[in-house]
C-alpha cells in the first residue's frame, strides 16, 4: 500500500481568455512537479480560462476551445505526475464549472461544481448548472476528494466525499480578496477538517482580473485543523507538500508557513497588483494622471510608480487661476520624489475660449457649479487627448468617499480607464499615504522613503475650482462622512441604526440622498480594485432611477 504522497501546488496568475498562455504556465508547473518527484500537480479553479470569465463562458466556442486545451494538456503531459486543473465543461447542452484530473495522456476524472455562489461578485447560478455531488478519484491507491471552491464552504460536499472514502481533500479555488477574507477562508476550512477528520489542501490563484484581485495565500491543514504549510499572499509560487500515511490517517509534513502582513499592506498590494495586472493583461505599458497637489492624486501617482516604474508614469499639472502656489509646489515635489515625469499645462486659455463661447447663452446668469465643472471637464479633455496621443492609459483619482456621494465631475475628473483607489475611503487614503511613507517592499518599483510630503496629508482637501474652496464646504468632515458611508454602504444599515450609532439624522439623510442620486455616475465610472465586500460594481448593484428613501 502506498504510504507517501507528494503534491505540487501551483499558485499561479492566469489571464482570462489566454488559453495558450495559461496552458504554458501549467506545463511549466508540471515540469517542476516532475523534477520534484510529485505524484500530482494541483492547479486552481477555472485556470484554463482564467477567472472570472463572466458571460464569455456562455459562448459555446469559448468553452469548447477551453476543453480542447485541457485535452491538449493531457496529451502533452502524458508521463509524470497527474494534473488537476479547472476549466468549463459543456456536456449534453449543460454548462458546468469543472475540475479535470489528467493522467497518462487522458482525462481520468471530471468533477462538476455542486455549490454555485450567487452573492457579492459571483453569478454562477446564472452561468452554470449544479453538478452532482462528486465522489473521490483515485490517485494510485489513495482516495482524493476535490470539492471545488464554494463546495468546501458548505458541509454537504466534503461530508459526502468523506462518506465515499476520501482520505485527503484538495480544494481548488478562485477566491478574490476583500479585507478580512483570509480569516473567513481558513476558519471555514478548519471546520471542514474537523467535521471530516482528514487533512485539507486549499489552493488559491493570484493576480488581478478587472476589479478583482486573487490573493493566493494557499495552505495545508492537518487533522484537528492544525496548519501544516502556508504559501505567500499575492505572489506566484510553486510549493511541494509531502504526506505520510499514519495509523490515524494521512498527515502532511510541516513546511514553510509564510506569515501574513497587516491589512494596510494587503490593501496597498491589492491596489498596486490590480493596476499592474490590468495594464499587463490589456496591453498598456504606461499611464498618465492629473496631478493636483492633493492627497488623492499623490497616492495614485505613488501606486502607479510602484506598480509600473517611474519611467512609465506621466503626471500632468493643469493649473487655473484658483490653483495655489502650494499646490504647484506639492505636485512638483511628489513627482520629484517619485522620479516620474511632470508636465504643466494651463487650462486658462481653453477655459476663456469655452466661457466666451457660452457667454451669449449664459448672459445674466450667475457663475456657479457649471463654471466649476467646465474646469474639471476641460482637464479631462486635455488628459484624454494626451492619453490618445501618447498611448498612455489615463488613471482617475477619486476615492470611495467621493465616488459614493458623487463629489466628482462626470466626463471630467472621472474620465479615465482605471481608478486604483476607487474602493478606498478618504480616511484610509490618509493612512495609506502614511503607511507607504514608512514602508517599502521588494514588489514596489518606486523609491523607498517619504514620497508623499506630510503637508499634503495634513492640509484641508480642496478641489480648487473657486476661491478659498474646501471639500468641507460641500460635504461633512471626512471622518463623519466615512463613518456614515461604512454603515450605509458597506453594512446596509438603516437610517435609524446609523443615527443610533451617534450620527446626526439630517446629515445621514443628506448623505443617503447623495449616494442614491449618484448611481448614474458610478455606472459610468472607471473600474478599480475591490478592497471590501461592498465595492461599487458587482458587489453593490442599485438602480439608477430610484425614488425610495429610508423613512426610519
Amino acid at each position: 500500500m502506498q504510504d507517501k504522497l507528494r503534491l505540487t501546488l501551483a499558485q499561479l496568475n492566469p489571464t482570462v481568455g489566454d488559453f495558450a498562455g495559461n496552458i504554458a504556465k501549467a506545463r511549466e508547473a508540471h515540469v517542476s512537479a516532475a523534477v520534484a518527484g510529485a505524484d500530482m500537480l494541483v492547479l486552481p479553479e477555472m485556470f484554463v480560462t482564467g477567472y472570472q470569465s463572466q458571460d464569455l463562458v456562455l459562448r459555446d466556442a469559448f468553452t469548447l476551445d477551453a476543453m480542447a486545451h485541457v485535452e491538449q494538456l493531457a496529451r502533452e503531459c502524458d508521463t509524470g505526475p497527474s494534473i488537476g486543473i479547472g476549466a468549463p465543461l459543456l456536456e449534453d447542452g449543460k454548462l458546468y464549472n469543472a475540475y479535470f484530473i489528467l493522467k497518462g495522456g487522458k482525462i481520468i476524472a471530471t468533477l462538476r461544481k455542486h455549490e454555485l455562489p450567487n452573492t457579492h461578485v459571483f453569478d454562477e447560478r446564472r452561468l452554470y448548472e449544479h453538478g452532482p455531488i462528486p465522489g473521490p478519484f483515485n490517485l494510485g491507491n489513495i482516495r482524493i476528494g476535490s470539492p471545488i471552491c464554494e463546495d468546501a464552504w458548505h458541509m454537504d460536499v466534503p461530508e459526502a466525499l468523506a462518506e465515499s472514502g476520501a482520505e485527503i481533500l484538495i480544494v481548488p479555488n478562485g477566491s478574490p480578496y476583500y479585507r478580512g477574507k483570509f480569516d473567513r477562508r481558513i476558519n471555514s476550512m478548519v471546520a471542514r477538517v474537523i467535521e471530516n477528520d482528514m487533512p485539507l489542501v486549499y489552493l488559491n490563484m493570484v493576480g488581478g482580473q478587472d476589479d478583482q484581485v486573487f490573493d493566493g495565500g494557499s495552505f495545508v491543514l492537518n487533522r484537528g485543523g492544525r496548519l501544516a504549510m502556508q504559501m505567500p499572499l499575492f505572489d506566484e509560487a510553486i510549493a511541494h507538500v509531502d504526506f505520510n500515511r499514519t495509523a490515524q490517517g494521512w498527515e502532511a509534513v510541516e513546511g514553510e508557513k509564510i506569515a501574513h502582513v497587516d491589512e494596510w499592506e494587503q490593501d496597498y498590494r491589492v491596489m498596486l497588483q490590480g493596476l499592474r495586472d490590468y495594464m499587463a493583461k490589456t496591453g498598456f505599458k504606461q499611464v498618465l494622471l492629473g496631478m493636483s497637489g492633493g492627497i488623492d492624486s499623490a497616492i495614485v501617482a505613488t501606486i502607479a510608480v510602484d506598480a509600473l516604474g517611474p519611467e512609465n508614469v506621466r503626471c500632468v499639472m493643469m493649473p487655473s487661476e484658483y490653483t495655489s502656489q502650494a499646490s504647484l509646489d506639492d505636485a512638483a515635489e511628489v513627482a520629484l520624489k517619485l522620479g516620474c515625469k511632470l508636465d504643466t499645462v494651463s487650462i486658462a486659455e481653453g477655459r476663456a475660449a469655452i466661457t466666451n463661447t457660452l457667454a451669449p447663452l449664459f448672459e445674466g446668469m450667475e457663475a456657479g457649479l457649471t463654471e466649476e465643472n467646465i474646469q474639471s471637464r476641460l482637464r479631462g479633455l486635455l488628459l484624454m487627448a494626451m492619453s490618445n496621443k501618447f498611448g498612455e492609459m489615463l488613471l482617475t483619482t477619486g476615492n470611495k468617499s467621493e465616488v459614493a456621494v458623487g463629489y466628482a465631475t462626470i466626463y471630467g475628473d472621472m474620465a479615465g480607464g482605471y481608478n486604483p483607489i476607487k474602493d478606498l475611503y478618504k480616511m484610509r487614503v490618509f493612512e495609506s499615504c502614511r503607511w507607504r511613507n514608512a514602508n517599502h517592499r521588494d514588489w514596489m518599483m518606486g523609491p523607498a522613503g517619504e514620497v508623499i510630503p506630510p503637508r499634503i496629508i495634513d492640509k484641508p482637501p480642496t478641489a480648487e475650482l473657486r476661491d478659498d474652496q474646501k471639500d468641507s464646504d460641500s460635504l461633512p468632515e471626512y471622518a463623519v462622512l466615512d463613518g456614515i458611508l461604512e454603515l450605509l454602504v458597506d453594512q446596509d444599515k438603516s437610517v435609524a441604526e446609523i443615527v443610533a450609532a451617534g450620527f446626526d439624522r439630517d446629515v445621514v439623510k443628506r448623505v443617503e440622498h447623495l449616494v442614491f442620486i449618484s448611481e448614474y455616475k458610478r455606472f459610468q465610472s472607471a473600474p478599480g480594485p475591490r478592497l471590501t465586500h461592498k465595492a461599487f460594481w458587482l458587489d453593490r448593484r442599485y438602480p439608477m432611477v430610484n425614488r425610495w428613501r429610508d423613512s426610519t
